[in-house]
């Protein structure tokens, strides 16, 4: 698979970026892990509908989910917010989701326009918020808008808001990847381990970093086996 080359025998990727960022922000910082797999996929990124308020004084770590992943304030994007004032914590649990309905309807959108599409990849909210799609797709896989065979889901981690919850009863089948790493301050990997039972056919890397995507030579060999292993499953139902 190493000579893959040809646009039509790659694998076409939704990517949904994390709290505070936007698609291009996202694209911006996957630099590294793009170049790993552009013989293998082709990448396509959205941004999220809902527009995240700056925090005071917003420089450097805080609690929120990424939120300093991106250094313009005006395009700092969210999935969902856990509360009415337009805030949101990965760590609150609260009865409030607003704007996720909003964000359904982007992934939607992104689907019909943009797609069709072979995996999604998510990173952090956004990753929670695959979580939430795929349980809908497992729900009802023939109607759904949402046909994809395969998600990689980096510092993903379970939504703890209550209308969400009804989603994690649905064990997903999917092949999936799930990375993490092991001094990720902003979802802790305890958050992401919680999720890995809701996935039947899944792979785990698990890393020494923290909030990032990570590219390095090990993972690098990781991303390389599950995405031939889509590859190779893709060429079988063609």
């Amino acid at each position: 698979m190493a000579g893959v080359a040809d646009d039509s025998k790659k694998l076409k990727i939704l990517c949904l970026h994390g709290y505070r960022q936007n698609g291009q922000t996202f694209r911006e910082r996957t630099g590294a892990f793009r170049k790993i797999i552009k013989s293998r996929a082709e990448l396509v990124f959205v941004t999220a509908p809902n527009r995240v308020p700056p925090l005071p004084g917003e420089e450097g770590d805080t609690p929120s989910d990424a939120a300093s992943d991106t250094p313009n304030k005006a395009d700092q994007m969210g999935w969902w917010f856990s509360r009415e004032d337009d805030y949101y914590m990965a760590q609150d649990y609260t009865d409030c989701c607003k704007g996720y309905k909003e964000s359904l309807d982007v992934v939607t959108q992104a689907f019909k326009e943009q797609g069709p599409f072979d995996g999604v990849l998510a990173f952090s909210q956004g990753a929670a918020f695959l979580s939430l799609i795929c349980a809908l797709r497992e729900q009802n896989p023939k109607d759904t808008p949402y046909q994809f065979d395969f998600v990689i889901l980096v510092a993903g981690f379970k939504s703890r808001q209550s209308p969400h919850q009804d989603l994690y009863t649905t064990k997903l089948s999917l092949p999936s990847l799930h990375v993490f790493g092991d001094t990720d301050k902003v979802i802790q990997k305890e958050m992401s381990e919680e999720l890995l039972p809701c996935y039947s056919d899944k792979m785990i890397l698990q890393h020494p970093g923290g909030h990032f995507i990570p590219a390095s030579g090990p993972q690098k060999k990781v991303y390389i086996e599950f995405l031939d292993r889509m590859l190779e499953r893709k060429k079988a139902r063609t």
